[in-house]
Protein backbone atom coordinates (compact mmCIF):
# COMPACT_ATOMS: atom_id res chain seq x y z
CA UNK A 1 0.00 0.00 0.00
CA UNK A 2 1.00 3.62 -0.34
CA UNK A 3 2.28 5.44 2.73
CA UNK A 4 1.69 8.95 4.06
CA UNK A 5 4.78 11.00 3.31
CA UNK A 6 6.53 12.74 6.17
CA UNK A 7 6.45 16.52 6.00
CA UNK A 8 9.78 18.26 5.33
CA UNK A 9 9.12 20.48 8.38
CA UNK A 10 7.37 20.37 11.76
CA UNK A 11 3.71 21.29 12.11
CA UNK A 12 4.60 24.40 14.12
CA UNK A 13 7.14 25.68 11.59
CA UNK A 14 4.58 27.44 9.39
CA UNK A 15 3.50 29.83 12.14
CA UNK A 16 2.50 32.64 12.12
CA UNK A 17 1.38 32.18 8.51
CA UNK A 18 -0.46 28.88 9.07
CA UNK A 19 -1.00 27.71 12.64
CA UNK A 20 0.08 24.36 14.08
CA UNK A 21 -3.50 23.15 14.51
CA UNK A 22 -4.37 23.79 10.86
CA UNK A 23 -1.25 22.05 9.58
CA UNK A 24 -1.86 19.07 11.86
CA UNK A 25 -5.49 18.69 10.77
CA UNK A 26 -4.56 19.18 7.14
CA UNK A 27 -1.82 16.58 7.07
CA UNK A 28 -2.91 14.03 9.66
CA UNK A 29 -6.65 14.14 8.95
CA UNK A 30 -7.52 15.40 5.45
CA UNK A 31 -4.43 14.16 3.59
CA UNK A 32 -4.29 10.91 5.56
CA UNK A 33 -7.98 10.21 4.92
CA UNK A 34 -7.56 10.52 1.15
CA UNK A 35 -4.68 8.05 1.37
CA UNK A 36 -6.71 5.62 3.49
CA UNK A 37 -9.63 5.74 1.04
CA UNK A 38 -7.31 5.28 -1.92
CA UNK A 39 -5.53 2.29 -0.40
CA UNK A 40 -8.86 0.65 0.45
CA UNK A 41 -10.16 1.13 -3.09
CA UNK A 42 -6.98 -0.18 -4.66
CA UNK A 43 -6.89 -3.19 -2.37
CA UNK A 44 -10.50 -3.90 -3.28
CA UNK A 45 -9.41 -3.93 -6.94
CA UNK A 46 -6.45 -6.25 -6.28
CA UNK A 47 -4.03 -3.54 -7.32
CA UNK A 48 -0.42 -4.57 -6.70
CA UNK A 49 0.96 -1.13 -5.76
CA UNK A 50 4.05 -1.70 -7.91
CA UNK A 51 3.94 1.72 -9.57
CA UNK A 52 4.86 5.08 -8.05
CA UNK A 53 1.66 6.71 -6.86
CA UNK A 54 2.03 9.51 -9.43
CA UNK A 55 1.78 6.90 -12.21
CA UNK A 56 -1.49 5.40 -11.02
CA UNK A 57 -3.38 7.52 -13.56
CA UNK A 58 -1.75 5.55 -16.38
CA UNK A 59 -2.91 2.23 -14.94
CA UNK A 60 -6.60 2.92 -14.46
CA UNK A 61 -7.36 -0.02 -16.74
CA UNK A 62 -6.65 -2.17 -13.69
CA UNK A 63 -9.53 -0.51 -11.81
CA UNK A 64 -13.20 -1.43 -12.15
CA UNK A 65 -15.22 1.21 -13.98
CA UNK A 66 -17.51 1.57 -10.97
CA UNK A 67 -14.54 2.57 -8.79
CA UNK A 68 -12.56 4.77 -11.17
CA UNK A 69 -14.09 8.11 -10.19
CA UNK A 70 -13.54 7.45 -6.48
CA UNK A 71 -9.99 6.28 -7.15
CA UNK A 72 -9.23 9.41 -9.16
CA UNK A 73 -10.70 11.70 -6.52
CA UNK A 74 -8.75 10.18 -3.65
CA UNK A 75 -5.60 9.76 -5.73
CA UNK A 76 -5.76 13.48 -6.53
CA UNK A 77 -6.29 14.18 -2.85
CA UNK A 78 -3.04 12.40 -2.08
CA UNK A 79 -0.72 13.62 -4.83
CA UNK A 80 -2.02 17.19 -4.77
CA UNK A 81 -1.31 17.36 -1.05
CA UNK A 82 2.08 15.70 -1.53
CA UNK A 83 3.00 18.53 -3.88
CA UNK A 84 1.49 21.21 -1.63
CA UNK A 85 3.76 20.18 1.23
CA UNK A 86 6.73 20.25 -1.16
CA UNK A 87 5.73 23.78 -2.19
CA UNK A 88 6.20 25.23 1.28
CA UNK A 89 9.12 25.08 3.70
CA UNK A 90 10.11 28.05 5.86
CA UNK A 91 13.25 26.25 7.08
CA UNK A 92 14.68 25.63 3.62
CA UNK A 93 13.14 28.32 1.46
CA UNK A 94 14.23 28.35 -2.16
CA UNK A 95 13.32 30.76 -4.94
CA UNK A 96 12.93 29.73 -8.59
CA UNK A 97 16.36 29.01 -10.04
CA UNK A 98 18.04 27.85 -13.22
CA UNK A 99 15.83 26.89 -16.14
CA UNK A 100 12.67 27.48 -14.09
CA UNK A 101 13.72 31.05 -13.35
CA UNK A 102 14.58 31.57 -17.01
CA UNK A 103 11.15 30.29 -18.08
CA UNK A 104 9.39 32.50 -15.53
CA UNK A 105 11.25 35.61 -16.63
CA UNK A 106 10.60 34.86 -20.29
CA UNK A 107 6.85 34.60 -19.68
CA UNK A 108 6.23 37.01 -16.79
CA UNK A 109 9.23 39.38 -16.98
CA UNK A 110 9.77 39.49 -13.20
CA UNK A 111 9.30 37.23 -10.17
CA UNK A 112 6.90 39.83 -8.78
CA UNK A 113 4.65 39.60 -11.85
CA UNK A 114 4.83 35.82 -11.72
CA UNK A 115 3.68 35.76 -8.10
CA UNK A 116 0.90 38.21 -8.90
CA UNK A 117 -0.23 35.94 -11.75
CA UNK A 118 -0.39 32.99 -9.35
CA UNK A 119 -2.40 35.04 -6.85
CA UNK A 120 -4.80 36.37 -9.50
CA UNK A 121 -5.40 32.85 -10.83
CA UNK A 122 -6.05 31.53 -7.32
CA UNK A 123 -8.50 34.33 -6.57
CA UNK A 124 -10.40 33.43 -9.75
CA UNK A 125 -10.91 29.84 -8.62
CA UNK A 126 -14.58 29.18 -7.88
CA UNK A 127 -15.13 26.74 -5.06
CA UNK A 128 -12.51 24.27 -3.86
CA UNK A 129 -9.38 23.26 -5.73
CA UNK A 130 -5.77 24.19 -6.40
CA UNK A 131 -3.72 26.69 -8.33
CA UNK A 132 -0.82 24.98 -10.09
CA UNK A 133 2.37 25.94 -11.82
CA UNK A 134 2.72 23.27 -14.49
CA UNK A 135 5.00 22.15 -17.27
CA UNK A 136 3.01 21.76 -20.48
CA UNK A 137 3.45 19.16 -23.22
CA UNK A 138 5.52 21.75 -25.10
CA UNK A 139 7.85 22.08 -22.08
CA UNK A 140 6.56 25.59 -21.36
CA UNK A 141 5.30 26.72 -17.98
CA UNK A 142 1.73 27.77 -17.29
CA UNK A 143 -0.52 28.59 -14.33
CA UNK A 144 -3.83 26.74 -14.14
CA UNK A 145 -6.62 26.03 -11.69
CA UNK A 146 -8.09 22.59 -11.06
CA UNK A 147 -11.33 21.87 -9.26
CA UNK A 148 -11.71 19.70 -6.20
CA UNK A 149 -8.94 17.06 -6.34
CA UNK A 150 -8.36 17.03 -10.10
CA UNK A 151 -4.70 16.65 -11.04
CA UNK A 152 -2.93 18.38 -13.95
CA UNK A 153 -1.55 14.93 -14.80
CA UNK A 154 -4.96 14.07 -16.27
CA UNK A 155 -4.48 17.01 -18.68
CA UNK A 156 -1.05 15.84 -19.77
CA UNK A 157 0.79 18.40 -17.65
CA UNK A 158 3.57 17.95 -15.11
CA UNK A 159 2.66 19.64 -11.80
CA UNK A 160 5.56 21.68 -10.42
CA UNK A 161 4.13 23.74 -7.56
CA UNK A 162 0.70 24.35 -6.10
CA UNK A 163 -1.34 26.37 -3.65
CA UNK A 164 -4.14 24.53 -1.86
CA UNK A 165 -7.32 26.60 -2.11
CA UNK A 166 -9.60 24.29 -0.14
CA UNK A 167 -10.92 26.11 2.93
CA UNK A 168 -9.32 23.61 5.31
CA UNK A 169 -5.91 24.92 4.16
CA UNK A 170 -6.46 28.45 5.45
CA UNK A 171 -9.86 29.13 7.00
CA UNK A 172 -8.95 28.94 10.70
CA UNK A 173 -6.29 31.60 10.13
CA UNK A 174 -7.77 33.78 7.40
CA UNK A 175 -11.53 33.08 7.34
CA UNK A 176 -12.72 34.24 3.90
CA UNK A 177 -9.70 36.52 3.28
CA UNK A 178 -8.09 34.46 0.52
CA UNK A 179 -5.97 37.41 -0.60
CA UNK A 180 -4.16 37.61 2.75
CA UNK A 181 -3.53 33.84 2.71
CA UNK A 182 -2.07 34.10 -0.79
CA UNK A 183 0.06 37.17 -0.03
CA UNK A 184 1.52 35.43 3.01
CA UNK A 185 2.00 32.16 1.15
CA UNK A 186 5.13 33.44 -0.55
CA UNK A 187 6.83 33.98 2.79
CA UNK A 188 6.87 30.19 3.18
CA UNK A 189 6.92 29.14 -0.50
CA UNK A 190 9.64 26.77 -1.62
CA UNK A 191 10.47 26.10 -5.27
CA UNK A 192 13.07 23.40 -4.64
CA UNK A 193 10.92 20.60 -6.08
CA UNK A 194 9.84 22.69 -9.07
CA UNK A 195 13.47 23.57 -9.79
CA UNK A 196 14.42 19.88 -9.80
CA UNK A 197 11.60 18.85 -12.12
CA UNK A 198 12.37 21.65 -14.57
CA UNK A 199 16.05 20.79 -14.63
CA UNK A 200 15.24 17.13 -15.32
CA UNK A 201 12.68 17.96 -18.03
CA UNK A 202 15.05 20.21 -19.94
CA UNK A 203 17.98 17.78 -20.05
Amino acid sequence: MYNLKTLPFNYRDLEPYIDTHTVGLHHNKHHKNYLKNLNNLLTKNNYNFSYPIEDLYYHLDEIKDSDKNDVLFNWGGVINHDLYWQSINPNNKEEPQGILLKSILEKYQTIGKFKNALIDMALNLKGSGYTFLVLTKKKDIDIINTLNQDSPISLGYVPLFNIDMWEHAYYLNYKNNKKEYLDNFFDIANFNYANKIMNSAKR
